[in-house]
């Protein structure tokens, strides 16, 4: 494939559209830095008038890369609060995540 081919994959429950060479955050994977990584639910792949679409993946299509990095996302803080009762909860949470390089399409 081209250098301007896409890719539509699913992982994790989202949709990411790809290119060679990309680096993309995706929900965590197993796996450490360094490690393989194949994605073989691919929904849409092409350019231009080339382009073709899965019902709902295109079979013996795949992307791979590779896991560069596993981390957490920045804290998100949930706040719960009622007027006029003295009723306050404080939380935080950090989701994981890991960086993907796509090699190939």
């Amino acid at each position: 494939m081209t250098r301007n081919t896409i890719s539509v994959i699913q992982t994790g429950g989202k949709q990411y559209k790809v290119r060679a060479g990309a680096t993309l955050t995706v929900e965590k994977l197993e796996g450490q830095a360094g490690d393989k990584v194949v994605f073989d639910k691919v929904l849409l792949e092409g350019e231009g008038a080339n382009v073709k679409i899965g019902t709902p993946y295109i079979e013996g299509a795949k992307v791979t890369g590779t896991i560069t990095e596993q981390g957490r996302d920045k804290k998100k803080i949930i706040f719960r609060y009622h007027s006029k009762t003295r009723y306050r909860k404080l939380k935080g949470h950090r989701q994981p995540h890991t960086k993907v390089r796509v090699e190939s399409l």
